[in-house]
């Protein structure tokens, strides 16, 4: 299968950005009346756009904008021309809507076969779905660009550890597809059994739908004998396959421009950002049919990259979302800066909690953290003080360490639980 997409030059893709951008926004002010009503306010119309830079002047989408208009008001395709609807786990409220028509299927498919030939997958291959299916978007969204690939897959979702060894091993998998904090809980499947996983044909995994960082990816290379891809996307943009790396690059995801145009903007202000400077991640659907997004913000947070392998643009790996900070005694914290520092400790694992509580008027800061099988407990005390002075001295904050046997986090078969905050609300 053929990606001519990966040829594009600079120009050429600036031009098809250009002419789609100006149909997409066109698109939306006819048709979706919300967003039509956040133009007229700011006095911009479809017309305005002449260039890329004019696309700044437009009004964002946010996901409150999704939930005021639940469930199909943001649809820009009579409702009944949709042939798919997914949904957000909607924990903080209304779930947030997203509707497909079959161009956008189609289209989906595309660029999640594009994703998964891009991370090493071939046609031919076997791979292990660990996604889970239904409303959520990722099981259904790599199963589909799997089939479009060529490749047979394994629709497992999550659940059952020892089933998830047992065909991948038994099947053959030479691709596991997976959330990273779920592919770890397959490792740990893996121990428990005695099964060593680099003697099966998994050579592949792609992960996404949480922040994971660089010492998570060697983590999971090291233990499943695998090349660990970063694979990102987003419900309200289509899904998984907004960008992903390339595997002999494996320096951050390409961002499949000629489908999603991409802008950094300061997550306080909303002012864009030139590239290569941190902020929040905004994606515009250039192609999207039932639900096109004009500037959405993510609330992720990266930067924008010169394209590697492609001309299209890379984004660094995400450090976390803007509303999953946690501000801890006045100062900003990423549960991926945690992760980072607990993953500095050979006797350590990838499975944490952070918990916060209050005493008096001060916040409590404490890591629960799992230990590796086959250590002493002077090995995890002294690793538990280790990592209370890194994290002193990265944030300035300090924590109790717990410091856990095997297995005494629960696991996820979805996104990992990292935070649980038990200060009372103000």
């Amino acid at each position: 299968m053929a990606f001519p997409e990966f040829g594009l030059s600079l120009d050429a893709l600036r031009g098809l950005q250009l002419e789609r951008l100006k149909a997409a926004l066109a698109h939306a002010y006819a048709n979706q009346a919300p967003y039509r009503a956040k133009c007229e306010a700011t006095g911009v119309h479809p017309d305005d756009l002449r260039t890329l830079d004019d696309l700044r002047r437009f009004p964002f989408t946010e996901k409150a904008d999704l939930r005021a208009a639940y469930p199909f008001g943001m649809f820009a395709i009579p409702r009944e021309k949709c042939v798919r609807v997914h949904a957000s786990s909607g924990t903080t409220g209304r779930p947030t809507v997203v509707g497909y028509s079959a161009g956008d299927i189609d289209t989906w498919s595309n660029v999640m076969a594009r994703s998964l030939y891009a991370g090493g997958a071939r046609p031919g291959d076997i791979l292990h779905n660990a996604y889970g299916y239904g409303l959520f978007t990722g099981g259904l969204g790599f199963h589909y660009g799997g089939e479009r690939l060529g490749c047979t897959v394994v629709p497992m979702s999550g659940g059952s550890g020892e089933r998830q060894v047992q065909l991948i091993t038994e099947f053959g998998a030479h691709g596991l597809l997976a959330t990273p904090s779920y592919a770890m809980a397959i490792a740990d499947e893996f121990d428990r059994l005695g099964v060593d996983p680099h003697s099966t044909s998994l050579r592949l995994g792609f992960f996404g739908a949480e922040p994971w960082t660089e010492g998570m990816r060697a983590e999971i290379e090291q233990r499943m004998g695998i090349d660990a891809l970063d694979s990102y996307g987003l419900s309200e943009v289509i899904g998984p396959g907004v960008a992903c790396e390339f595997v002999e690059a494996k320096d951050g995801p390409t961002i499949w421009e000629d489908h999603f145009y991409p802008e950094i903007v300061d997550p306080e202000t909303g002012a864009p950002l030139p590239d290569g400077e941190p902020g929040e991640l905004v994606f515009t659907s250039l192609t999207k049919e039932a639900m096109p997004v004009i500037r959405y913000r993510t609330r992720d947070l990266t930067c924008l990259l010169p394209g590697s392998v492609t001309a299209m643009r890379r984004m660094a790996k995400i450090t976390g979302r803007s509303d999953d900070m946690l501000i801890v005694r006045g100062v900003n914290l990423f549960p991926s800066q945690v992760e980072e520092q607990i993953l500095r400790d050979p006797v350590l694992t990838g499975h944490y909690v952070i918990e916060l509580s209050r005493t008096g008027a001060l916040d409590d800061l404490m890591v629960r953290v799992e230990a590796r099988v086959g250590f002493e407990d002077d090995a995890l005390g002294r690793a538990g003080v280790e990592l209370g002075r890194r994290l002193k001295g990265m944030c300035g904050l300090s924590a109790v360490i717990e410091i856990v046997g095997p297995g005494a986090i629960e696991r996820s078969m979805g996104k990992a639980r990292r935070v649980i905050d038990r200060r009372p609300r103000d």
